[in-house]
């Protein structure tokens, strides 16, 4: 085997193991959701379904976390393939995109609490906007860098890039609005993330075609 042969094999086995200890944050992370959830109780079926009825809110923060979290692992693990080697950016960059994943769990039992409604959506908000804007940066270390294994970027990086793009600035316009405007309007910003993320591949795709 050759010296570049080697580096390479030590390069990609670097990205491997880095991956590995993102699949085990990201299942950490996950577990801590569960953690806090609420135990219904009542001596008849009513009262227990009543209990769980009363604590609706803390369910639905529970599974909107999880599939946050699972969404934010699934563009890692849609890149990470690519990689064959790492730089010293890349792992702080991938490093501060776990801090968010860790944080998320608290972020979320803060928006599920009572008062301070701004407050509460923003923290949850900036935890995302930072998660995105973390992953957009580590695209781009690895673009800028060449730590893919193909001859050029694959287009899954244009495709990650421009999400991670859209949902940093959904989030982050959805601040300001959480202290202008009520709490329903605010939500309703994140609603509108699926559409954002629908228009720009449509714009992203007729420029593929069109070069």
């Amino acid at each position: 085997m050759t010296t570049t042969q080697t580096d390479q094999a030590t390069g990609k086995a670097a990205a491997e193991r880095l991956s590995i200890f993102v699949d085990a944050v990201i299942a950490i992370a996950l577990t801590l959701l569960a953690l806090d959830l609420p135990i219904p109780h009542g001596d008849t079926t009513g009262a227990m379904l009543s209990s769980i009825s009363d604590h609706g809110k803390e369910y639905f923060a529970f599974a909107l976390g999880f599939a946050v979290i699972s969404a934010h692992w699934r563009a890692h693990h849609e890149i990470f393939p690519y990689v064959r080697s790492l730089s010293g950016r890349l792992i702080s960059l991938t490093l501060l995109w776990l801090f968010m994943q860790v944080l998320m769990p608290f972020a979320t039992r803060v928006i599920t609490a009572e008062g301070a409604f701004p407050l509460r959506f923003s923290l949850y908000a900036m935890v995302q906007v930072l998660a995105s804007a973390s992953f957009a940066l580590i695209i781009r270390e690895i673009r800028r860098e060449h730590l893919y294994v193909t001859d050029g970027p694959p287009r899954v990086f244009a495709q990650s890039l421009t999400r991670s793009v859209c949902l940093a600035a959904v989030f982050g316009i959805s601040v300001p609005v959480s202290f202008l405007t009520d709490d329903a309007v605010a939500y309703l910003c994140w609603l509108a993330a699926p559409v954002t993320l629908a228009v720009a591949r449509r714009v992203q795709d007729r420029r593929s075609s069109g070069t």
